[in-house]
């Protein structure tokens, strides 16, 4: 059986693009909540992948989450906030 548990999460942040600009976990794409739907199968092919999501509070990336959840995702996780996830990861904020 094939395992992905240690495959590193591609890590998308569902802020808008201005607010990605001001400031993004470094390697993060930017699929902002209000175009997941459109842009998700291009973005993120691989529904075995693991995926890290964040936005500002949370609260943004607990609704894409739940939406994945829904389209098969199963290594979906809510990561919080840009900084929370920067810290686990141990990756710096880029900006721009």
């Amino acid at each position: 059986m094939h395992t992905r548990a240690n495959t590193p999460p591609v890590v998308v942040d569902v802020r808008s693009p201005a607010e990605y600009a001001a400031g993004h976990v470094d390697g993060a794409i930017n699929l902002p909540l209000d175009r997941l739907a459109q842009e998700l199968e291009h973005a993120l092919p691989d529904r075995a992948a693991p995926v890290l999501l964040y936005c500002q509070s949370g609260a943004r990336s607990g609704m894409a989450l739940q939406w994945l959840h829904q389209q098969g995702y199963r290594l979906a996780a809510n990561g919080g906030s840009a900084g929370a996830v920067a810290l686990q990861l141990g990756r710096g904020i880029r900006r721009g």
